[in-house]
C-alpha cells in the first residue's frame, strides 16, 4: 500500500480509481464493510482503491477543543486498512480553508480533477463540504455530471446497536472494553512510549511499564484490565493493566501502567501497545499496602485465566 500526505504529490501516470472517504477512526466493523466494498468494486473494475482521511480531526478545526477521543492513530489506521486491501492511503491536511470549501467544489477539485474518481463509496450518512451541505444524494447528482458512480453503504448494526466511532468511544469511556471489541472486531488498542514512573511497582514486586499515550487517545475508564501487551519487537505477552491515579498512594496523575506477566525486562523508551480484553474491577483505595498486594495477586491470577480463554 502506498501512503502519502496531501494531494499535490500523486504518483506519476495517475489514472482513474475507486475512492472511499471518511475519518475512519477505529476502523470498526462498519468501516470494514465500507472499505471492503470499495476494494471489491476497485477489483471488479481493475482500478486501484484509494482511502482518503483527514488530519487533524475536522471537529478540532471547526470547533477547537472538541476533538473526540481518538480510537486509532493515523499509523495504526493505515496498518488496518492495508490489511483490508486498500492500495493507496491518502491523508488530507484539514484546515479552516478546507472546512469552508463548498461541497460541489470539493467534488470537482478533489474527486474529479485530482483523483480522477470512477466510483465513490461512502456511508449512507456521509456529509461533506462547507457546513456539511453535501450528502450522498448530491454525490450521485454530481457523479452523473462528472462521470463517476456513487454507492452509499448501509450502516452496520447488531442487537439494535449501530456500530459507530461515537458508540465505541462511549463504551471505552465506561470501561466496557468487551462491547468496544465487539464493535471494533478486535480489542481496543492504546499505543505509547514507556516512560519512567515512580518506581513504586518495582518495590512492591510488580514492576510496571508506564505508557505515555498520544494527546487525544481514548483511554478506558479507571480500573484494572486484562490485556495483551506488545513490545517493540512485536512480541505479545499477558499483562494486568492499571488505569487511574493510584488512590491508595494518594496519586493525582492519571496513568496507564502495565504489569507484564512472566518477564523481567525494562521497556523504558520502547513504543509498545496494549490491547484491552476485559475489565477486572474498578479502581479502589485500600487501607493498607498489604491489602492492595493481596488484590493485585488476585488480579494477576484472573488475568491469566481470562487471557488463556481468549
Amino acid at each position: 500500500m502506498q501512503r502519502w500526505r496531501g494531494l499535490d504529490h500523486l504518483p506519476g501516470g495517475w489514472g482513474r480509481c475507486v475512492v472511499t472517504i471518511g475519518v475512519f477512526d477505529g476502523v470498526h466493523k462498519g468501516h470494514q464493510a465500507l472499505i471492503g466494498r470499495a476494494v471489491e468494486l476497485a477489483r471488479e473494475r481493475g482500478l486501484p482503491s484509494v482511502l482518503m482521511t483527514f488530519d487533524p480531526h475536522p471537529s478540532e478545526v471547526v470547533r477547537p477543543g472538541s476533538h473526540p477521543a481518538q480510537l486509532t492513530t493515523l499509523r495504526r489506521r493505515a496498518e488496518l486498512v492495508e490489511e483490508l486491501g486498500i492500495d493507496h492511503f491518502v491523508v488530507v491536511p484539514f484546515s479552516l480553508e478546507t472546512s469552508r470549501m463548498p461541497a460541489d467544489e470539493f467534488v470537482h477539485e478533489v474527486l474529479v480533477e485530482k483523483l480522477h474518481a470512477a466510483a465513490v463509496v461512502v456511508g449512507e450518512n456521509f456529509t461533506f463540504g462547507h457546513k456539511a451541505a453535501g450528502n450522498v444524494a448530491m454525490l450521485r447528482r454530481l457523479g452523473q455530471r462528472f462521470g463517476f458512480v456513487t454507492e452509499g453503504a448501509d450502516l452496520v448494526s447488531a442487537d439494535d446497536v449501530t456500530y459507530s466511532s461515537t458508540y465505541i468511544r462511549a463504551c471505552i469511556d465506561a470501561g466496557d472494553v468487551k462491547a468496544a471489541a465487539e464493535a471494533l472486531g478486535r480489542p481496543h488498542r492504546l499505543e505509547g512510549i514507556v516512560v519512567k514512573g515512580d518506581g513504586r511497582g518495582k518495590d512492591l514486586g510488580f514492576p510496571t511499564a508506564n505508557l505515555s499515550t498520544p494527546k487525544f487517545a481514548a483511554v478506558p475508564a479507571d480500573g484494572i484490565y486484562a490485556c495483551w501487551f506488545t513490545d517493540a519487537k512485536g512480541k505479545t505477552l499477558k499483562a494486568a493493566v492499571s488505569v487511574g491515579t493510584n488512590p491508595t498512594f494518594s496519586g493525582r496523575e492519571r496513568r496507564v501502567e502495565a504489569f507484564v506477566l512472566d518477564v523481567d525486562e525494562d521497556y523504558y523508551g520502547q513504543r509498545v501497545a496494549v490491547d484491552f480484553v476485559e475489565r477486572l474491577r474498578e479502581m479502589e483505595k485500600y487501607d493498607s499496602v498489604e491489602a492492595l498486594l493481596e488484590q493485585m495477586h488476585r488480579d494477576v491470577d484472573r488475568t491469566r485465566e481470562l487471557l488463556a480463554e481468549s
